[in-house]
């Protein structure tokens, strides 16, 4: 085969054919086939010479004893040495992923039975992208991204599914106000109203508007059934209505969803069980569904993002919603109750109406918000209408799993450092396959919400283990949060590799198969030092902090890499701080403003936590990265076989080195300028100064050599838009944004720290009305 160092039989594949009635995987895998094996490709009535590529029993049989036996997912592949066989699947989301197999995923042992036929029971029978980063979700405007070629590769690694609704411009339409930032916060899991309309919201949206949207969904809906794989969505539901429908209908409005610290306009959504925004979202899913009839499930975010269910208790305002779900002066458990049970019945109306056009579609529902509701949501879903968690122990938005170095850093259930599922998941599990519920527990394959805007960082192990553990746990449907990002601006990258073998040869150890990717990229010789370097690097990773809000979107919401590190940001004239406050989550009267360690009303880091972080990163964390940066350069620096692949890992080593600095610099700023605001003690209080500049010392150094990186690199380590900047995506004038960021903190380094807390009660930028 081309480009394939270890098969020789399927060198012999003369000839290729698929059914002349055939699905769009079917003649996609016969090509790729094809073109690997440099073979003719036709689509013939029955099967003829050579290899067949089908679904098995769809359109020509598969008479192998072998796989009648099989209850659930298969692949067969079978090639003699003559070049005569078949490579066959029991459905069109594992065929691409086999012929891709036989060119560069068989083990030593599976080659020996090829010729006999080898039988791969696919491990997990859902493993979809959720949130699809790059794809669909707020860095959709990634530059140097090529969609199919991504989609290609999701289905190589064994993905079943693909997330489709990604709007066509880069930015929602949302109606706002001058610097509201809120209307960014539709940018992602975008609604149904953004695709489609009803009779009830025709004319709301722009027609052209509408109709970009639903062509780059049934473009996206194309490729996915191009590889196999199903189409769903992802969306934050029920989402708001602009207001100028509320003035029309004023008896349908029902929620108030917005966060009124970070909108300026009230958001509310429709009254869920009015009779009428029943038939709307009855009408909305099918007219979706009429576009692509193969729409095979939707997964619910809410109570967030312009989003909620009426009456909830997790709402930013609080329970409230329209008059017709419940009268007033109820108590707290009635209300609970009577809104748990109208979100079972959204989602029951949801599933049917879309079942109407097909049968096997599903219902998702992400819990978290709703701890008060939970037992009550639990008790009317199965049957299709499932929850989606990372953790099936989760109350609320409390993760109970511990970092696995910091026991008392609760909470990370939702990022790389969550590898082991506690026995009582188990016991869970049982329980909702009692009552018909199958849930879907998350992975995290990425850099989205653990090390953004990062690409290509290895943690394979990390993924190896997690996985393994849902494995133990006999969990079947996964979910990787975030996708695999750009995968063809990674390509040494070894976590597409892991989840791949687990989802196919999960008897292969993580070491078997980091090993094999490395031969594939470096050669024999060079392989086990790869390896290695991957091996040091997930040491130090696993012992980083995770600092809240700035592990995940916090990063770039804050604006942290090119934000001016000093003691009084204040200090910094609004005029001088705009060139990054414009496009940051930052409100005038939002406390961020000045102060790394709270945001809105919440403490993102207390005085004690950046302390322990700080330690965490100093004492255990830079000591061990120092040492593998070291070695990294060394590999880089020496010629030989697959010298771009170490210069390409050193790279985003580095760039790892400067992200995970300027974190920790935020947590010596929140240590240093919190404890010389309480303190009396002018030692202490020099003390801190002094700390605090010589982190302001490391953090322009930081910067430096992040521009330098930025600079000379061709590496690309980051996620940038290739439109313009928002608040979740740095644009192609990054480097512009280090400069200033260095030029400001030279500039103003020297005030002593300060924190205005009353930026709470401004009605106007840096000032109270009766200053």
């Amino acid at each position: 085969m081309k480009n394939n160092q270890n098969d020789s039989s399927s060198e012999l594949i003369k000839r290729v054919t698929y059914p002349v009635t055939h699905l769009p995987a079917e003649k996609t895998s016969a090509e790729e086939l094809g073109i690997l094996c440099d073979a003719e490709v036709s689509s013939e009535k029955t099967p003829g010479k050579g290899v067949s590529v089908y679904v098995g029993g769809r359109q020509w049989p598969l008479n192998v004893d072998a796989v009648k036996n099989v209850s659930g997912a298969w692949m067969w592949l079978r090639i003699t040495e003559d070049g005569s066989g078949e490579i066959s699947a029991s459905d069109t989301q594992y065929l691409y992923a086999a012929v891709r197999f036989l060119s560069d995923g068989l083990s030593e042992k599976l080659k020996e039975n090829l010729a006999e036929g080898i039988l791969i029971e696919p491990t997990f029978s859902w493993n979809r992208p959720l949130f699809d980063g790059a794809l669909t979700q707020y860095w959709r405007s990634i530059r140097n991204f090529d969609e199919e070629a991504y989609v290609k590769r999701l289905a190589e690694c064994g993905f079943t599914h693909l997330e489709v609704n990604g709007l066509q411009a880069h930015q929602a339409m949302e109606e706002g106000v001058v610097d509201e930032f809120y209307p960014q916060f539709y940018n992602y899991a975008a609604g149904l109203n953004h695709f489609v309309d009803t009779r009830l919201t025709r004319g709301l949206w722009p027609t052209q508007y509408l109709e970009a949207n639903l062509n780059r969904l049934k473009y996206l809906a194309s490729l996915a059934r191009k590889y196999g794989l199903k189409p769903g969505i992802a969306c934050f539901e029920p989402r708001s209505l602009p207001e100028k429908f509320f003035a029309r209908y004023p008896t349908l409005r029902g929620a108030r969803v917005d966060h009124p610290f970070r909108s300026r306009l009230p958001r509310y959504t429709l009254a869920q069980d009015h009779p009428v925004t029943v038939k709307h979202y009855r009408e909305l899913i099918q007219n979706l569904m009429k576009e692509v009839p193969d729409l095979g499930y939707i997964s619910i975010f809410s109570n967030d993002s312009g989003a909620g269910f009426e009456h909830t208790a997790s709402l930013y305002v609080g329970r409230n919603g329209g008059p017709y779900m419940i009268r007033e002066w109820n108590d707290h458990d009635a209300i609970a109750k009577v809104a748990g049970e109208s979100i079972v019945r959204y989602l029951r109306r949801m599933k049917e109406a879309a079942a109407e056009i097909n049968p096997d579609f599903k219902v998702f529902l992400r819990v978290e918000p709703f701890k008060e509701e939970h037992e009550t949501i639990l008790a009317g879903i199965g049957d299709g209408v499932d929850l989606e968690v990372p953790t099936m122990l989760v109350r609320g938005y409390e993760m109970p799993y511990s970092h696995p170095k910091y026991k008392d850093q609760k909470g990370v259930a939702f990022s790389i450092f969550h590898h082991q599922m506690d026995p009582e998941e188990s016991k869970i599990l049982t329980d909702y396959r009692s009552k018909g519920i199958e849930p879907i527990l998350h992975y995290s394959p990425s850099g989205l919400y653990n090390h953004e805007p990062l690409m290509g960082i290895p943690f394979p192990r990390m993924v190896d283990a997690r996985l393994r553990s849902l494995v133990k746990l006999k969990i079947n449907r996964v979910s990787g949060f975030g996708g695999l990002m750009n995968t063809e601006k990674t390509p040494y990258w070894p976590v597409p590799e892991v989840i791949r073998s687990i989802q196919f040869t999960p008897e292969l150890s993580v070491e078997e198969v980091l090993l094999r990717s490395a031969k594939k990229w470096v050669g024999d010789n060079r392989a086990g030092e790869l390896v290695g370097l991957w091996t040091d690097f997930e040491e130090a990773l696993i012992h980083q902090p995770y600092v809240p809000h700035y592990c995940c979107l916090g990063f770039i919401w804050q604006r942290t890499w090119d934000r001016p590190f000093v003691p009084d940001i204040e200090a910094i004239p609004v005029e001088e701080r705009r060139y990054y406050e414009k496009f940051a989550c930052v409100q005038d009267n939002n406390p961020v403003i000045n102060d790394y360690g709270r945001d809105v009303l919440f403490e993102l880091i207390g005085k004690d936590d950046a302390w322990k972080f700080l330690k965490a990163f100093d004492v255990e964390m830079f000591p061990r990265l120092s040492k593998v940066l070291e070695q990294a350069k060394k590999s880089a620096e020496s010629s030989g076989e697959g010298s771009e692949v170490f210069v390409d890992l050193y790279d985003r080593f580095v760039a790892y080195e400067c992200w995970a600095t300027a974190v920790r610099n935020v947590c010596a700023w929140v240590g240093t300028v919190y404890t010389y605001l309480e303190s009396e003690d002018d030692a202490e209080k020099s003390k801190m100064e002094t700390f605090l500049q010589e982190s302001i010392d490391l953090e322009l150094a930081n910067t430096r050599k992040l521009l330098e990186l930025w600079n000379t690199s061709s590496t690309e380590f980051m996620v940038v838009s290739g439109i313009a900047e928002n608040g979740f995506i740095y644009g192609e004038n990054f480097g512009e944004l280090l400069e200033r960021k260095i030029e400001l903190t030279e500039k103003y380094r020297n005030n002593p720290p300060r924190i205005d807390k009353d930026v709470l009660w401004r009605i106007e930028p840096n000032r109270q009305l009766w200053d």
